[in-house]
């Protein structure tokens, strides 16, 4: 079995005392490609360099995140075009709308929004995007977009079966996170998975974030504790990939065989992705 994980964030602090490890553990997994997310200015630097280290098994995106775009200059464009050119940079992301938190303002986020989308078009790059509590001016503006997009994934889906069917309906890839190993908080995740297009489904950690449910804490190695990081113990990694797939296998009624050969052939074809 072979599984990629389409977006941990390994550029975050918590990662910092056993990178080496979290990568091992991974591998053991099954898990054969990760690609790690950027988000801001600091992190897209990072996960640049670490994808550099393991190009076969890491890529890396480049973006600022709606918490972030309050932060974006001129100068984060700049970046974004430079990192475009190196080879392990496969999408422009994570970019797009959360009023959930709202910690830019509204329309500073969608002004920067565009702007990414603008670039992923002029750079021929996917688009690696971000949804939550904006879904009507989200769609509004991708709409607008799409087809001049090479490709669009909205990562760590939550919402509803409409709003799976509005992207979908656009042709996007839709990322699948341990949101749906939750019988509680991801009951309408779970209502939904059976729904999305197999051709479009993809499968992510977003580790640190969305540990999954179904991981049994005996299996889970001992948790690297950070005030700052406010994860209170409970950080997610790549390794936990395959309780993801399993979460899935039995809500679609198929192997979790058939979820790792089909959201690993639709990983590589998002990403372009080489084979391996």
């Amino acid at each position: 079995m072979s599984l990629i994980d389409i977006g941990a964030n390994l550029a975050h602090e918590s990662f910092a005392p056993d990178y080496p490890a979290v990568l091992e553990r991974a591998w053991a997994a099954d898990v054969s490609h990760i690609v790690l997310t950027g988000s801001c200015r600091t992190s897209n630097q990072t996960v640049a360099a670490l994808a550099a280290a393991d190009p076969v098994r890491l890529s890396c995106t480049a973006g600022v995140h709606p918490h972030h775009a309050a932060d974006w200059t001129d100068a984060d464009a700049a970046l974004i075009r430079t990192l475009a050119a190196l080879p392990q940079l496969v999408s422009l992301g994570e970019c797009g709308l959360d009023y959930h938190r709202d910690l830019s303002p509204r329309d500073v986020q969608r002004r920067v929004f565009i702007a990414q989308l603008e670039l992923a078009i002029e750079l021929r790059k996917p688009v690696f995007l971000h949804q939550r509590g904006a879904h009507e001016d989200f769609l509004a503006i991708l709409n607008d977009y799409r087809a001049a997009l090479v490709d669009a994934c909205v990562h760590c889906f939550t919402d509803t079966l409409e709003a799976m069917q509005s992207y979908a309906a656009l042709d996007c890839y839709i990322g699948i996170t341990g949101w749906v190993c939750d019988a509680k908080r991801g009951a309408t995740l779970r209502a939904v998975a059976p729904h999305i297009p197999a051709a479009r489904l993809l499968i992510e950690t977003d580790a640190p974030y969305l540990l999954p449910h179904n991981v049994p804490r005996g299996q889970r190695p001992s948790s690297i504790h950070s005030d700052k990081a406010g994860i209170d113990g409970r950080r997610n990694e790549p390794g936990y990939l395959p309780w993801v797939a399993a979460a899935l296998a039995e809500l679609r009624g198929v192997t979790v065989q058939h979820i790792a050969t089909q959201t690993t052939e639709n990983a590589q074809r998002f990403f372009r992705l080489a084979p391996h």
